[in-house]
């Protein structure tokens, strides 16, 4: 009876932290907010539903067998029979593992393949496209289309699909919106894509997910989602008011350090596109000279190469030209 005590009093203890950590207003992967993570919250709630089912059946189990076979008055002498086998036995405790895994692998792969793609009831509409950078610790956001660029904030229109073009300038790191979508690492020279649909205009909290050093709790920004007006009349004041992004200020920007919001009109893919190579340029200009500085000259050196073989080329074409002519002439 004391054992038992102190084993619910240990998991009385075990639980109290799972306990209070739900009550973070952060753990909101159960409140989903658009379809893609309902989809994925369906597919975990699932999973969890399904495997407690399974432990549940086999801690009874173990439970009967302990208090079926436990130590009796009298048993001090008792020899079990010998066992050769029970085929039957070993192939139901084959197929059910082989059940298990096909139960938890089927939805599984059928969310992760849906989620890839456009959500279903927004096939017919044209995606808004982010390029989302990563870097020692910020998230830039680029609009191509509207040539704009926000820093630790992203604005999306409600109730339409976004696709997130993602990279890293440096480290690897996870990009997370919990109410929105999964999470899905960002890493250099490499673009992973990510779809995203908000039900309605609010404000979503997003963050990084993998450690990357010491700015890594930091690390978080905002979705806001807003109307297609909103979010027109946002695109137009930012191309009014904001200050163009130079290249300059870029290379400050992917910098290792924590800095809050900022806008910029034009986007750094005027310069680089880090899913394509090259950060080492911002990251490390020494090196990047020391390593590109020979490449670039033997270009030069090819291309002035090729004008001497192009001007030699003329001038022995020219010179055929005059013999031909001097020949007709002596000849008439």
């Amino acid at each position: 009876m004391k054992a038992i005590k102190r084993g619910v009093l240990l998991l009385t203890l075990l639980a109290i932290p799972l306990i209070l950590a739900g009550c973070d207003s952060k753990l909101i992967v159960f409140d989903p907010k658009g379809p893609i993570a309902r989809s994925l919250t369906d597919l975990i709630v699932y999973s969890i539903i399904f495997m407690l089912v399974i432990v549940v059946v086999v801690f009874v189990l173990f439970g009967y067998i302990v208090w079926k076979y436990r130590a009796k008055p009298g048993d001090g002498n008792f020899e079990p029979k010998e066992e050769k086998g029970n085929h039957v036995l070993e192939i139901i405790w084959f197929v059910i593992p082989i059940i298990i895994v096909i139960a938890l692998m089927v939805p599984t792969v059928k969310t992760i393949y849906e989620v890839e793609d456009v959500p279903q009831g927004y096939e017919e509409e044209e995606p808004l496209v982010i390029h989302v950078t990563s870097a020692d610790w910020k998230w830039i956001f680029s609009y191509p289309d509207q040539d704009i660029e926000t820093v630790n904030y992203v604005n999306i229109p409600a109730d339409h699909p976004v696709q997130f073009k993602m990279t890293s300038a440096g480290t690897m790191q996870s990009f997370w919106v919990p109410e929105l979508a999964g999470q899905k690492y960002t890493m250099a020279n490499m673009q992973t894509k990510l779809y995203m649909v908000a039900d309605m205009p609010g404000s979503y909290y997003g963050r990084n997910t993998n450690f990357n050093g010491q700015g890594y709790a930091h690390m978080e920004f905002e979705v806001q989602a807003m109307t297609n007006e909103d979010f027109n009349e946002w695109v137009q004041e930012v191309k009014n008011t904001a200050n163009d992004l130079t290249e300059e200020e870029y290379a400050e920007l992917l910098e290792p350090t924590i800095i809050g919001r900022k806008t910029y009109n034009q986007t750094h893919l005027q310069w680089i596109d880090h899913a394509h190579g090259g950060s080492e340029k911002y990251l490390n200009p020494e090196m990047y000279r020391i390593t590109h500085g020979d490449e670039e000259h033997s270009e030069e050196e090819n291309t002035d190469n090729e004008s001497e073989d192009e001007q030699a080329d003329i001038e022995t074409e020219e010179e055929a030209t005059d013999s031909v002519s001097h020949e007709e002439h002596a000849h008439h």
